[in-house]
């Protein structure tokens, strides 16, 4: 097992990053960096330094549990803006475990077959099984953000999808899923110059949408959205986190500082042997 590394972290950052009652998310700097008192430089010393642990904890969980009927699994769902780091997060952060623990799913526009079902449907359908890390890039949210945005959705059945979302992750959290809901906070300025980047580089050409320029149009709305999903689902058993993500050092950091606690709360225990050891040693050393 491995040890936990002297870090610049001087506080756990899941308080701090928690949305709790009162919450606002015009409070939040996009540029702070809550309970680490490193930089750039010391951040990404600490991030590979931790990946030990994760990958410890991760393997732990796995071996235990994902032959098992039920059991623990965690849950990172990850909402944002475009460029605020949702893919750094799964290459620095979940990419450092094995990858066979892991389940991605990214939900995009829903197909003509999804758009026939409750749009839980498709969401239900990638929940990780025990003992897998599963990570949602973009998830049901999006159909209470884009759907209050662009009024693809009235008032009434918005309401109705809170209830809904709130309703199915306490069933999952009730049957053992951990769930870490991760917003990155990035700001406006922060996502021009990202943006820019992309346009700038022939190698990131392909990472540039033009409707995202049409999404910006829409910021302000956009965080009105977001704080209605903070103020409705935010729930003593699946809590949001708003992680400031214009450093993106800092955002990955605090994403593995969660997903590193809810696993050390999970405690996941080497699972013993389903044979007789000294027997096994013996016909070994024979053959």
């Amino acid at each position: 097992m491995s040890t936990e590394p002297e870090t610049q972290w001087t506080e756990d950052p899941a308080p701090l990053l928690a949305v709790r009652r009162g919450f606002r998310l015009d409070d939040v700097g996009s540029r702070s960096t809550p309970g680490y008192d490193g930089n750039k430089k010391s951040g990404r010393e600490d991030l590979g330094a931790c990946v030990g642990v994760l990958s410890d904890l991760q393997e732990r969980l796995f071996a235990a549990h994902h032959e098992a009927d039920s059991g623990p699994a965690v849950l990172l769902i990850l909402q944002a803006m475009d460029t605020a780091g949702k893919g750094g997060i799964v290459r620095h952060v979940v990419g450092s475990v094995d990858p066979q623990g892991v389940e991605l799913a990214s939900f995009k526009k829903p197909t003509d077959e999804e758009l026939a079902h409750d749009f839980l449907w498709r969401i239900r359908a990638r929940v990780p099984g025990p003992g897998m890390i599963g990570v949602f890039d973009r998830s049901h949210y999006e159909d209470v953000l884009i759907g209050k945005v662009r009024g693809l959705a009235d008032e009434e059945e918005i309401e109705r999808r809170y209830d809904a979302i709130n309703d199915f992750e306490t069933e999952l959290a009730e049957a053992g899923v951990r769930i870490i809901k991760v917003m990155l906070h990035i700001s406006p300025e922060e996502q021009k110059d990202r943006l820019m980047e992309r346009l700038d580089r022939p190698d990131k050409y392909w990472k540039y949408n033009p409707g995202d320029v049409d999404e910006r149009l829409l910021w302000p709305d956009y965080m009105r959205a977001y704080q209605a999903v903070f103020d409705r689902t935010s729930t003593e058993l699946a809590p949001w986190y708003v992680v400031p993500a214009d450093r993106k050092w800092y955002a990955r950091l605090a994403v593995q500082r969660l997903l590193i606690d809810a696993l050390h709360d999970i405690d996941p225990q080497w699972p013993p042997a389903d044979f007789d050891i000294v027997v096994e040693k013996k016909r070994l050393a024979e053959s």
